[in-house]
């Protein structure tokens, strides 16, 4: 009989900033649908998400993707976490997100997300020196040479991996401080976004084993004149998209504007060590939003402006962020019908 590896991924309950964890299961026949796919247990007191007398928690599949690593009809299983009992664990952020986009579907809300990661070789970044600094920002961005540019194989690697596995990967580029890289995922749904995302993230860090090499999401990975790292989010409903759009873009700017601390508070852990106001970006304490205006909160971009309807772009996100909490967060504020004063 035909077999399947099903790498089931999940997230933990680590604190401040979850991580990604995943193991085999091995499934007798064919999987055409998510509910081809069993539910499965784990020990939740090795996760941070349950106590040693009581650890098991269920593992419950929503999504898959081919695995692009082992190939053949292997999968890529995205879980949400549940309790024993079938209640929804307090670590699983998906949930309230899939609740949200089924109140708002007819918003028919878009989501693209920047992630920027910066790679580790030991204790230093891939391609610096062992002792020092190498030369100031100016050249790495979208640079090109090997005194540019560093780990382009496995990024190469990486952007070939999602897209045999399915991800919507719309692209890539060395980003501004060396041994520093983004990807991009989307436009997609909320919940879309998000999982490809996670398990995105799940094959970079995989990709990394191969090379010896690490990847961090940490915003501030280097002290000092360096660039931090993000996650800006590419958001529009479809008011936004349509003719005169640009007015509901700024009222959903004046509604983030609102919201400001509540969003900060939960677009990642150590974000004010990234959002100073200098290295393109806006003081964590200020919210202004502007056109083509990399040091605003919000951007509303050129082509957006020139056209009169588009998306907007959230530049607060730090790379570390849950794309769960981020998208429930936009939803939740843009969305919402009236106006709430923070």
């Amino acid at each position: 009989m035909n077999h399947c590896k099903a790498e089931y991924i999940w997230i933990d309950g680590n604190m401040p900033t979850a991580k990604l964890r995943s193991k085999t299961k091995i499934i007798e026949g064919e999987v055409n649908s998510v509910s081809d796919l069993p539910e499965w247990g784990f020990d939740g007191s090795s996760t941070q998400q349950a106590e040693g007398h009581f650890s098991d928690c269920l593992l419950r599949p929503v999504s898959f993707l081919p695995d692009p690593l082992r190939g053949g009809n292997d999968i890529l299983v995205m879980c949400e976490v549940f309790n024993a009992d079938g209640t929804v664990h307090k670590s699983n952020n998906r949930a309230k997100l899939r609740e949200l986009a089924e109140m708002y579907k007819d918003e028919d809300c878009w989501f693209g997300i920047e992630q920027e990661y910066t790679f580790f070789d030991g204790i230093k970044p891939l391609g610096w020196p062992d002792n020092g600094f190498p030369a100031p920002q100016g050249g790495y961005y979208c640079g090109v040479g090997s005194d540019e540019v560093f780990g382009r194989d496995i990024v190469e690697d990486h952007m070939e991996a999602c897209l045999m596995a399915g991800i919507r990967l719309s692209g890539i580029n060395a980003e501004v401080m060396p041994g520093q890289w983004e990807f991009q995922v989307g436009p997609l749904g909320p919940l879309e976004v998000s999982d490809q995302l996670w398990i995105a993230r799940w094959l970079l860090y995989r990709i990394g084993e191969d090379y010896e090499v690490s990847a961090t999401l940490d915003p501030k990975p280097v002290k000092g004149d360096w660039n931090g790292a993000g996650a800006h989010t590419n958001f529009s409903t479809k008011s936004m998209r349509e003719e005169g759009g640009i007015k509901v873009i700024e009222a959903a700017c004046e509604k983030l504007k609102n919201k400001h601390k509540d969003h900060i508070d939960a677009y990642g852990a150590d974000n004010e060590q990234r959002l100073t106001g200098l290295h393109e970006t806006c003081s964590i304490e200020e919210f202004r939003y502007g056109v083509s205006d990399r040091g605003a909160s919000i951007r509303i971009p050129m082509q957006t402006s020139n056209d009169g309807y588009g998306y907007l772009e959230d530049r607060r996100p730090s790379a570390n962020m849950d794309p769960y909490i981020v998208c429930t967060m936009l939803i939740e504020t843009v969305c919402a019908q009236e106006l709430v004063d923070a």
